[in-house]
Protein backbone atom coordinates (compact mmCIF):
# COMPACT_ATOMS: atom_id res chain seq x y z
CA UNK A 1 0.00 0.00 0.00
CA UNK A 2 2.78 2.37 0.58
CA UNK A 3 4.58 1.80 -2.43
CA UNK A 4 1.25 2.67 -4.29
CA UNK A 5 1.05 5.58 -2.37
CA UNK A 6 4.42 6.96 -3.77
CA UNK A 7 3.92 5.94 -7.21
CA UNK A 8 0.35 7.61 -7.08
CA UNK A 9 1.74 11.37 -6.62
CA UNK A 10 3.73 10.37 -9.50
CA UNK A 11 0.58 10.13 -11.35
CA UNK A 12 -0.76 12.86 -10.04
CA UNK A 13 2.39 14.82 -11.20
CA UNK A 14 1.86 12.90 -14.57
CA UNK A 15 -1.40 14.74 -15.04
CA UNK A 16 0.07 18.04 -14.09
CA UNK A 17 2.51 18.01 -16.97
CA UNK A 18 0.23 16.68 -19.22
CA UNK A 19 -2.73 18.03 -19.34
CA UNK A 20 -1.75 21.20 -16.51
CA UNK A 21 -3.90 20.35 -14.10
CA UNK A 22 -6.57 18.11 -12.18
CA UNK A 23 -4.28 16.04 -10.73
CA UNK A 24 -4.23 17.72 -7.44
CA UNK A 25 -7.81 16.91 -6.64
CA UNK A 26 -6.24 12.84 -6.08
CA UNK A 27 -3.87 14.39 -3.48
CA UNK A 28 -6.10 14.45 -0.48
CA UNK A 29 -7.59 10.50 -1.02
CA UNK A 30 -4.01 9.47 -1.72
CA UNK A 31 -2.77 11.12 1.44
CA UNK A 32 -5.92 9.91 3.16
CA UNK A 33 -6.43 6.26 1.78
CA UNK A 34 -3.28 5.12 1.15
CA UNK A 35 -0.98 6.71 3.58
CA UNK A 36 -3.93 6.60 6.54
CA UNK A 37 -3.24 10.69 7.31
CA UNK A 38 -6.02 12.46 9.25
CA UNK A 39 -7.92 13.88 7.14
CA UNK A 40 -7.20 17.44 8.27
CA UNK A 41 -3.49 16.89 8.06
CA UNK A 42 -3.62 15.68 5.00
CA UNK A 43 -5.27 18.50 3.35
CA UNK A 44 -2.31 20.94 5.13
CA UNK A 45 0.28 18.48 3.18
CA UNK A 46 -1.48 18.88 0.16
CA UNK A 47 -1.47 22.64 0.30
CA UNK A 48 2.03 21.87 0.27
CA UNK A 49 2.40 19.22 -2.33
CA UNK A 50 -0.21 21.08 -5.01
CA UNK A 51 1.51 24.47 -4.28
CA UNK A 52 5.52 22.96 -4.41
CA UNK A 53 4.62 21.29 -8.21
CA UNK A 54 2.19 24.46 -9.73
CA UNK A 55 5.32 25.88 -8.93
CA UNK A 56 7.56 23.56 -11.14
CA UNK A 57 4.64 23.25 -13.26
CA UNK A 58 4.27 27.17 -14.38
CA UNK A 59 7.88 27.25 -15.13
CA UNK A 60 7.81 26.36 -18.79
CA UNK A 61 4.33 28.59 -18.87
CA UNK A 62 6.27 31.40 -18.14
CA UNK A 63 9.36 31.04 -20.51
CA UNK A 64 6.57 30.80 -23.46
CA UNK A 65 5.08 34.08 -22.11
CA UNK A 66 1.64 31.97 -21.31
CA UNK A 67 1.15 33.95 -17.32
CA UNK A 68 -0.90 36.74 -17.64
CA UNK A 69 0.27 39.06 -14.04
CA UNK A 70 -1.80 41.65 -13.65
CA UNK A 71 -4.59 38.59 -14.15
CA UNK A 72 -2.71 36.36 -11.22
CA UNK A 73 -2.48 39.43 -9.20
CA UNK A 74 -6.08 40.57 -9.35
CA UNK A 75 -7.47 36.50 -8.88
CA UNK A 76 -4.75 36.21 -6.69
CA UNK A 77 -5.02 38.78 -3.92
CA UNK A 78 -8.25 37.79 -2.61
CA UNK A 79 -7.53 34.00 -3.22
CA UNK A 80 -4.90 34.08 -1.15
CA UNK A 81 -6.15 35.98 1.40
CA UNK A 82 -9.40 34.00 1.42
CA UNK A 83 -7.17 30.33 1.91
CA UNK A 84 -5.06 32.23 4.97
CA UNK A 85 -7.87 33.32 7.06
CA UNK A 86 -9.76 29.56 5.79
CA UNK A 87 -6.93 27.67 7.16
CA UNK A 88 -6.27 30.09 10.22
CA UNK A 89 -9.78 30.48 11.50
CA UNK A 90 -12.03 28.46 9.91
CA UNK A 91 -10.56 24.83 10.19
CA UNK A 92 -9.82 24.94 13.54
CA UNK A 93 -12.87 26.11 14.74
CA UNK A 94 -14.97 23.26 13.06
CA UNK A 95 -15.67 20.87 16.06
CA UNK A 96 -14.49 17.35 15.91
CA UNK A 97 -18.18 15.78 15.74
CA UNK A 98 -20.80 18.39 13.76
CA UNK A 99 -23.43 15.80 14.18
CA UNK A 100 -25.09 12.60 14.27
CA UNK A 101 -27.31 10.51 12.06
CA UNK A 102 -28.10 6.92 13.77
CA UNK A 103 -25.11 4.76 13.68
CA UNK A 104 -23.09 7.52 11.79
CA UNK A 105 -21.10 10.21 13.27
CA UNK A 106 -20.40 13.17 11.07
CA UNK A 107 -17.01 14.09 12.25
CA UNK A 108 -14.71 17.28 11.23
CA UNK A 109 -12.85 14.23 8.55
CA UNK A 110 -15.81 13.01 7.33
CA UNK A 111 -17.31 16.56 6.25
CA UNK A 112 -14.15 17.33 4.51
CA UNK A 113 -14.10 14.32 2.78
CA UNK A 114 -17.32 14.71 1.56
CA UNK A 115 -17.21 18.23 0.44
CA UNK A 116 -13.71 17.12 -1.03
CA UNK A 117 -15.48 14.33 -3.10
CA UNK A 118 -18.61 16.38 -3.68
CA UNK A 119 -15.82 18.92 -5.65
CA UNK A 120 -14.44 15.54 -7.10
CA UNK A 121 -17.49 14.84 -9.17
CA UNK A 122 -17.76 18.86 -9.72
CA UNK A 123 -14.35 18.59 -11.84
CA UNK A 124 -15.01 15.72 -13.06
CA UNK A 125 -17.86 17.18 -15.08
CA UNK A 126 -15.53 19.94 -16.14
CA UNK A 127 -12.99 17.41 -17.41
CA UNK A 128 -15.77 15.41 -19.06
CA UNK A 129 -17.64 17.54 -20.85
CA UNK A 130 -15.92 19.79 -23.68
CA UNK A 131 -17.36 23.39 -23.33
CA UNK A 132 -17.75 25.08 -26.43
CA UNK A 133 -18.84 27.94 -24.37
CA UNK A 134 -15.32 28.41 -22.74
CA UNK A 135 -13.16 27.96 -25.63
CA UNK A 136 -14.50 30.53 -27.87
CA UNK A 137 -14.56 32.91 -25.08
CA UNK A 138 -10.49 32.25 -25.15
CA UNK A 139 -10.73 33.21 -28.78
CA UNK A 140 -12.80 36.56 -28.41
CA UNK A 141 -10.87 40.08 -28.44
CA UNK A 142 -10.02 41.49 -24.90
CA UNK A 143 -12.33 43.12 -22.68
CA UNK A 144 -12.90 44.63 -19.39
CA UNK A 145 -12.08 42.70 -16.85
CA UNK A 146 -15.59 41.76 -15.00
CA UNK A 147 -13.71 42.73 -11.74
CA UNK A 148 -16.33 42.28 -9.05
CA UNK A 149 -17.15 38.29 -10.29
CA UNK A 150 -13.01 38.11 -10.22
CA UNK A 151 -13.02 39.14 -6.83
CA UNK A 152 -15.76 37.29 -5.49
CA UNK A 153 -14.03 33.87 -7.47
CA UNK A 154 -11.08 34.53 -6.26
CA UNK A 155 -12.20 34.64 -2.78
CA UNK A 156 -15.20 31.12 -2.95
CA UNK A 157 -12.02 29.17 -4.87
CA UNK A 158 -9.78 30.39 -1.92
CA UNK A 159 -11.88 29.09 0.85
CA UNK A 160 -12.16 25.98 -0.86
CA UNK A 161 -8.73 25.53 -0.93
CA UNK A 162 -7.61 26.21 2.25
CA UNK A 163 -10.74 23.62 3.71
CA UNK A 164 -10.24 20.68 1.29
CA UNK A 165 -6.30 21.48 0.43
CA UNK A 166 -7.13 21.41 -3.30
CA UNK A 167 -6.01 23.51 -5.82
CA UNK A 168 -9.01 24.76 -7.79
CA UNK A 169 -7.74 24.64 -11.40
CA UNK A 170 -10.99 23.32 -12.30
CA UNK A 171 -12.95 26.76 -11.26
CA UNK A 172 -10.46 28.91 -11.94
CA UNK A 173 -9.27 28.19 -15.65
CA UNK A 174 -13.24 29.07 -16.57
CA UNK A 175 -12.81 31.99 -14.45
CA UNK A 176 -10.06 33.29 -16.18
CA UNK A 177 -11.18 32.39 -19.85
CA UNK A 178 -15.04 34.07 -19.18
CA UNK A 179 -14.12 36.70 -16.62
CA UNK A 180 -10.49 38.20 -17.95
CA UNK A 181 -11.06 36.78 -21.30
CA UNK A 182 -7.58 35.00 -21.08
CA UNK A 183 -6.43 32.41 -24.04
CA UNK A 184 -6.91 28.82 -22.44
CA UNK A 185 -3.02 27.90 -22.50
CA UNK A 186 -2.77 31.48 -20.98
CA UNK A 187 -5.52 31.19 -18.34
CA UNK A 188 -3.68 27.41 -17.41
CA UNK A 189 -0.42 28.64 -17.03
CA UNK A 190 -1.97 31.95 -14.62
CA UNK A 191 -3.77 29.46 -13.23
CA UNK A 192 -0.14 27.36 -11.93
CA UNK A 193 0.58 30.77 -10.67
CA UNK A 194 -2.48 31.76 -8.65
CA UNK A 195 -2.46 28.10 -7.01
CA UNK A 196 1.00 27.83 -5.97
CA UNK A 197 0.74 31.08 -4.44
CA UNK A 198 -2.35 30.89 -2.57
CA UNK A 199 -1.25 27.43 -1.67
CA UNK A 200 1.55 27.61 -0.10
CA UNK A 201 0.97 31.05 1.45
CA UNK A 202 -2.24 29.39 3.05
CA UNK A 203 0.00 26.39 3.79
CA UNK A 204 3.32 28.66 5.72
CA UNK A 205 -0.18 30.01 7.64
CA UNK A 206 -0.74 26.74 9.36
CA UNK A 207 -0.83 26.73 13.06
CA UNK A 208 0.39 23.08 13.31
CA UNK A 209 3.10 22.82 11.34
CA UNK A 210 5.89 21.83 13.51
CA UNK A 211 3.50 18.55 14.66
CA UNK A 212 4.25 17.66 10.28
CA UNK A 213 6.46 14.92 9.17
CA UNK A 214 8.58 17.04 6.95
CA UNK A 215 10.69 13.78 5.85
CA UNK A 216 7.49 11.91 4.71
CA UNK A 217 5.87 15.47 3.06
CA UNK A 218 8.99 16.06 1.16
CA UNK A 219 9.74 12.49 -0.34
CA UNK A 220 5.91 12.82 -1.67
CA UNK A 221 6.41 15.94 -2.96
CA UNK A 222 9.54 14.88 -4.79
CA UNK A 223 7.20 11.84 -6.35
CA UNK A 224 4.92 14.53 -7.76
CA UNK A 225 7.85 16.90 -9.23
CA UNK A 226 9.03 13.62 -10.65
CA UNK A 227 5.87 12.92 -12.28
CA UNK A 228 5.32 16.87 -13.74
CA UNK A 229 8.74 15.96 -15.89
CA UNK A 230 7.32 12.47 -17.17
CA UNK A 231 4.42 14.50 -17.66
CA UNK A 232 6.60 17.74 -19.40
CA UNK A 233 8.32 14.63 -21.57
CA UNK A 234 5.06 12.84 -23.04
CA UNK A 235 2.96 16.15 -23.43
CA UNK A 236 5.67 16.41 -26.44
CA UNK A 237 4.33 13.41 -27.98
CA UNK A 238 0.39 13.13 -26.55
CA UNK A 239 -2.82 15.19 -27.16
CA UNK A 240 -3.19 16.13 -22.97
CA UNK A 241 -6.38 17.28 -24.08
CA UNK A 242 -7.93 14.24 -25.49
CA UNK A 243 -6.74 12.54 -22.44
CA UNK A 244 -8.43 14.93 -19.83
CA UNK A 245 -12.17 12.95 -20.41
CA UNK A 246 -11.04 9.53 -19.42
CA UNK A 247 -9.12 10.95 -16.20
CA UNK A 248 -12.24 13.36 -15.70
CA UNK A 249 -13.87 9.89 -15.44
CA UNK A 250 -11.46 8.42 -13.22
CA UNK A 251 -11.95 11.26 -10.68
CA UNK A 252 -15.82 10.92 -10.61
CA UNK A 253 -14.90 7.06 -9.74
CA UNK A 254 -13.06 8.04 -7.09
CA UNK A 255 -15.22 11.04 -5.96
CA UNK A 256 -18.35 8.30 -5.92
CA UNK A 257 -16.21 5.98 -4.02
CA UNK A 258 -15.23 8.79 -0.95
CA UNK A 259 -19.34 9.35 -0.60
CA UNK A 260 -19.67 5.19 -0.17
CA UNK A 261 -16.53 5.22 2.06
CA UNK A 262 -17.25 8.00 4.21
CA UNK A 263 -21.13 6.88 4.44
CA UNK A 264 -22.16 3.39 3.26
CA UNK A 265 -19.54 1.58 4.22
CA UNK A 266 -18.00 3.51 7.12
Amino acid sequence: MEIAGYFAPVLIGISLGLIGGGGSILTVPVLVYLFHVDAVLATAYSLFIVGVASVIGSISYFRKGLVNIRTAILFGIPSVIAVFLTRRLLVPAIPQTLFAIGDLEVTKSVSLMLLFAFLMIAASYSMIRKDKTITEAGKEEQRRFNYPLILLEGSVVGMLTGLVGAGGGFLIIPALVLLSKLPMKEAVGTSLVIIAAKSLIGFFGENGRAMMDWKFLILVTLAAIAGIFIGFALSRKIDGEKLKPAFGWFVLVIGVYIILKETLLA
